[in-house]
Protein backbone atom coordinates (compact mmCIF):
# COMPACT_ATOMS: atom_id res chain seq x y z
CA UNK A 1 0.00 0.00 0.00
CA UNK A 2 1.40 3.40 -0.98
CA UNK A 3 0.67 6.07 1.68
CA UNK A 4 0.96 10.25 0.16
CA UNK A 5 2.08 12.54 2.65
CA UNK A 6 1.65 15.97 1.70
CA UNK A 7 2.64 19.09 2.90
CA UNK A 8 -0.94 21.11 3.11
CA UNK A 9 -4.31 21.18 1.63
CA UNK A 10 -3.52 22.92 -1.47
CA UNK A 11 -1.95 19.96 -3.27
CA UNK A 12 -4.28 17.81 -2.28
CA UNK A 13 -6.75 19.52 -4.35
CA UNK A 14 -4.33 19.06 -8.09
CA UNK A 15 -3.33 15.44 -6.66
CA UNK A 16 -7.61 14.45 -6.33
CA UNK A 17 -7.50 14.87 -9.77
CA UNK A 18 -4.42 12.40 -10.43
CA UNK A 19 -4.98 8.55 -11.45
CA UNK A 20 -2.03 8.26 -8.59
CA UNK A 21 -2.43 5.38 -6.46
CA UNK A 22 -2.88 5.70 -3.45
CA UNK A 23 -4.21 7.10 0.29
CA UNK A 24 -3.70 10.64 1.58
CA UNK A 25 -1.62 11.93 4.89
CA UNK A 26 -1.88 15.65 5.18
CA UNK A 27 1.03 17.94 7.23
CA UNK A 28 -0.56 20.69 7.63
CA UNK A 29 1.80 22.56 10.92
CA UNK A 30 4.47 25.49 10.02
CA UNK A 31 7.58 24.20 12.00
CA UNK A 32 9.40 27.03 10.53
CA UNK A 33 7.23 29.34 13.40
CA UNK A 34 6.95 28.90 16.64
CA UNK A 35 8.45 26.35 19.25
CA UNK A 36 9.90 23.35 18.52
CA UNK A 37 11.64 22.23 21.82
CA UNK A 38 9.99 19.47 23.90
CA UNK A 39 11.24 16.23 26.10
CA UNK A 40 8.05 14.15 24.38
CA UNK A 41 5.42 13.51 21.30
CA UNK A 42 2.60 14.16 23.92
CA UNK A 43 4.18 17.61 25.53
CA UNK A 44 5.57 18.83 21.67
CA UNK A 45 1.93 18.62 20.57
CA UNK A 46 0.83 20.39 23.45
CA UNK A 47 3.57 23.12 23.29
CA UNK A 48 2.50 23.66 19.37
CA UNK A 49 -0.94 23.67 20.00
CA UNK A 50 -0.92 26.15 22.49
CA UNK A 51 1.42 28.22 20.13
CA UNK A 52 -0.83 27.74 16.91
CA UNK A 53 -3.89 29.04 18.46
CA UNK A 54 -2.51 31.86 19.69
CA UNK A 55 -0.54 32.81 16.52
CA UNK A 56 -2.70 31.63 14.30
CA UNK A 57 -6.56 32.33 15.73
CA UNK A 58 -8.44 28.99 16.30
CA UNK A 59 -9.00 26.44 19.85
CA UNK A 60 -5.77 23.76 20.64
CA UNK A 61 -8.68 21.10 19.94
CA UNK A 62 -8.69 22.26 16.49
CA UNK A 63 -4.60 21.66 16.49
CA UNK A 64 -5.59 18.51 17.63
CA UNK A 65 -8.07 17.61 15.03
CA UNK A 66 -6.67 18.71 11.61
CA UNK A 67 -2.98 17.88 12.45
CA UNK A 68 -2.09 15.71 15.34
CA UNK A 69 -4.84 13.36 13.64
CA UNK A 70 -3.27 13.54 10.34
CA UNK A 71 0.08 12.67 12.54
CA UNK A 72 -1.34 9.66 14.10
CA UNK A 73 -2.03 7.90 10.78
CA UNK A 74 1.54 8.34 9.63
CA UNK A 75 2.46 6.54 12.92
CA UNK A 76 0.34 3.94 12.66
CA UNK A 77 1.49 2.88 9.00
CA UNK A 78 1.90 -0.70 8.08
CA UNK A 79 5.47 -1.85 8.07
CA UNK A 80 5.31 -3.03 4.76
CA UNK A 81 3.96 0.57 3.49
CA UNK A 82 5.57 2.58 0.94
CA UNK A 83 5.48 6.22 2.04
CA UNK A 84 6.20 8.93 -0.26
CA UNK A 85 7.08 12.21 1.07
CA UNK A 86 5.91 15.40 -1.42
CA UNK A 87 7.73 17.97 -0.06
CA UNK A 88 9.21 21.66 -1.83
CA UNK A 89 13.14 22.38 -1.08
CA UNK A 90 12.18 25.64 0.40
CA UNK A 91 12.78 25.91 4.34
CA UNK A 92 8.92 25.49 5.21
CA UNK A 93 8.49 22.89 3.35
CA UNK A 94 12.15 21.25 4.46
CA UNK A 95 11.89 21.67 8.40
CA UNK A 96 8.43 19.77 8.02
CA UNK A 97 9.93 16.96 6.13
CA UNK A 98 12.90 16.76 8.87
CA UNK A 99 10.61 16.45 11.37
CA UNK A 100 8.44 13.85 9.72
CA UNK A 101 11.44 11.92 9.14
CA UNK A 102 12.29 11.78 12.87
CA UNK A 103 8.88 10.44 13.50
CA UNK A 104 9.46 7.42 11.15
CA UNK A 105 12.67 7.12 12.82
CA UNK A 106 15.57 4.23 11.36
CA UNK A 107 13.41 1.66 11.70
CA UNK A 108 12.02 2.83 7.78
CA UNK A 109 15.20 1.91 6.53
CA UNK A 110 15.55 0.05 3.19
CA UNK A 111 13.91 2.30 0.79
CA UNK A 112 10.49 2.48 1.58
CA UNK A 113 10.11 5.95 2.03
CA UNK A 114 10.83 7.92 -1.09
CA UNK A 115 11.16 11.80 -1.92
CA UNK A 116 8.80 13.16 -4.49
CA UNK A 117 10.57 16.25 -6.33
CA UNK A 118 8.01 18.80 -7.86
CA UNK A 119 9.01 18.70 -11.71
CA UNK A 120 8.93 21.64 -13.27
CA UNK A 121 10.52 23.48 -16.93
CA UNK A 122 13.98 25.44 -16.19
CA UNK A 123 12.36 28.60 -17.00
CA UNK A 124 10.21 28.45 -13.43
CA UNK A 125 11.15 29.52 -10.46
CA UNK A 126 12.45 26.41 -8.72
CA UNK A 127 10.80 27.84 -5.22
CA UNK A 128 7.14 27.73 -6.44
CA UNK A 129 7.46 24.00 -6.15
CA UNK A 130 4.09 22.08 -6.48
CA UNK A 131 2.18 25.03 -7.16
CA UNK A 132 3.39 25.08 -11.25
CA UNK A 133 1.69 21.28 -11.31
CA UNK A 134 -0.81 20.09 -13.40
CA UNK A 135 -2.11 16.67 -12.58
CA UNK A 136 -0.24 15.16 -15.13
CA UNK A 137 3.04 16.71 -13.68
CA UNK A 138 2.19 15.21 -10.61
CA UNK A 139 2.27 11.89 -12.33
CA UNK A 140 5.86 12.77 -13.69
CA UNK A 141 7.27 13.58 -9.87
CA UNK A 142 5.63 9.99 -8.52
CA UNK A 143 7.44 8.07 -11.18
CA UNK A 144 10.65 9.54 -10.90
CA UNK A 145 10.90 9.11 -6.36
CA UNK A 146 13.63 8.71 -4.90
CA UNK A 147 14.10 5.91 -1.99
CA UNK A 148 15.13 7.34 1.50
CA UNK A 149 18.62 5.22 1.72
CA UNK A 150 19.82 4.65 5.65
CA UNK A 151 21.91 7.85 5.14
CA UNK A 152 19.56 9.84 3.58
CA UNK A 153 17.36 9.31 6.54
CA UNK A 154 19.90 9.80 9.02
CA UNK A 155 21.15 12.88 7.16
CA UNK A 156 16.96 14.15 7.51
CA UNK A 157 16.95 13.43 11.32
CA UNK A 158 20.66 14.93 12.13
CA UNK A 159 18.55 18.16 10.03
CA UNK A 160 15.73 18.05 12.37
CA UNK A 161 17.66 17.65 15.52
CA UNK A 162 19.78 20.82 14.11
CA UNK A 163 17.23 22.85 13.65
CA UNK A 164 15.37 22.59 17.01
CA UNK A 165 18.19 22.99 19.09
CA UNK A 166 19.19 26.14 16.89
CA UNK A 167 22.21 24.33 16.23
CA UNK A 168 23.77 26.58 13.37
CA UNK A 169 27.32 25.75 12.86
CA UNK A 170 25.88 22.44 13.05
CA UNK A 171 23.09 22.32 10.29
CA UNK A 172 25.13 24.52 8.17
CA UNK A 173 27.77 21.39 8.13
CA UNK A 174 25.32 19.20 7.72
CA UNK A 175 24.18 20.80 4.49
CA UNK A 176 27.27 20.07 3.17
CA UNK A 177 26.48 16.60 2.78
CA UNK A 178 25.25 14.87 -0.67
CA UNK A 179 22.08 13.30 -1.06
CA UNK A 180 19.35 12.73 -3.72
CA UNK A 181 16.81 13.20 -1.57
CA UNK A 182 17.91 16.77 -0.75
CA UNK A 183 18.01 19.62 -3.07
CA UNK A 184 19.27 23.25 -2.24
CA UNK A 185 20.39 21.94 1.39
CA UNK A 186 23.55 24.90 1.88
CA UNK A 187 20.68 27.52 0.51
CA UNK A 188 17.98 26.38 2.63
CA UNK A 189 19.90 26.12 5.43
CA UNK A 190 22.06 29.36 5.56
CA UNK A 191 18.35 31.04 5.23
CA UNK A 192 17.57 29.37 8.39
CA UNK A 193 20.94 30.81 10.05
CA UNK A 194 20.47 34.15 8.38
CA UNK A 195 17.00 34.74 9.51
CA UNK A 196 18.33 35.48 13.57
CA UNK A 197 19.87 39.18 14.03
CA UNK A 198 23.63 39.79 14.71
CA UNK A 199 25.32 42.55 16.57
CA UNK A 200 21.68 44.76 15.97
CA UNK A 201 21.05 44.08 12.60
CA UNK A 202 17.89 42.77 11.49
CA UNK A 203 17.72 39.24 10.17
CA UNK A 204 17.51 38.78 6.66
CA UNK A 205 13.56 38.74 6.27
CA UNK A 206 13.22 41.42 7.98
CA UNK A 207 15.53 43.31 5.91
CA UNK A 208 13.76 42.48 2.30
CA UNK A 209 11.09 43.72 3.94
CA UNK A 210 12.42 47.31 5.43
CA UNK A 211 14.28 47.20 1.91
CA UNK A 212 10.88 46.46 -0.13
CA UNK A 213 9.07 49.38 2.06
CA UNK A 214 11.66 51.99 0.41
CA UNK A 215 10.47 51.01 -2.58
CA UNK A 216 7.13 50.19 -2.83
CA UNK A 217 3.74 51.29 -1.42
CA UNK A 218 3.13 50.15 2.21
CA UNK A 219 0.18 47.73 1.07
CA UNK A 220 0.89 44.25 2.34
CA UNK A 221 -0.01 42.56 -1.07
CA UNK A 222 2.11 44.12 -2.80
CA UNK A 223 5.30 43.52 -0.09
CA UNK A 224 4.11 39.96 0.14
CA UNK A 225 4.40 39.25 -3.63
CA UNK A 226 7.54 40.90 -3.81
CA UNK A 227 9.24 39.06 -0.90
CA UNK A 228 8.52 36.09 -2.72
CA UNK A 229 9.72 36.81 -5.73
CA UNK A 230 13.33 38.12 -3.54
CA UNK A 231 13.34 35.11 -0.57
CA UNK A 232 11.26 32.09 -2.42
CA UNK A 233 13.96 30.15 -0.29
CA UNK A 234 11.89 30.62 2.68
CA UNK A 235 8.75 29.28 1.27
CA UNK A 236 6.97 31.73 3.62
CA UNK A 237 3.03 31.92 3.67
CA UNK A 238 1.09 35.36 3.95
CA UNK A 239 0.55 34.90 7.39
CA UNK A 240 4.65 34.20 8.35
CA UNK A 241 5.78 37.59 6.10
CA UNK A 242 2.60 39.56 7.94
CA UNK A 243 3.99 39.26 10.59
CA UNK A 244 7.63 40.32 9.83
CA UNK A 245 5.69 43.15 8.21
CA UNK A 246 3.97 44.57 11.00
CA UNK A 247 7.12 43.99 13.16
CA UNK A 248 9.41 46.13 10.55
CA UNK A 249 6.44 48.93 10.78
CA UNK A 250 6.64 48.87 14.44
CA UNK A 251 10.12 49.61 14.12
CA UNK A 252 9.64 52.46 11.61
CA UNK A 253 7.14 54.29 14.02
CA UNK A 254 9.35 54.40 16.84
CA UNK A 255 12.47 55.42 14.36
Amino acid sequence: MIFHILNGDSLAHTFAQSSIPGELIICREALIDGPVQANSLDTFWGIRASYIAQAYGGHRDQYYQKVVSEMDKMLRLPKDAEICLWFEDDLFCQTNMWFLLSLLGEEWQGGRIRRVFPVMDASVDHWRGFGASDPALLAQSFAQRVPFESNDLDLGIKLWEAYRSGNFERLLALSQLPSPCFRHLPEVCQAQVDRFPIKGQLGRPEQLIADILQHTPKDFNVVFAAFGQKAGVYGFGDTQVKGIYERVLGMEELI
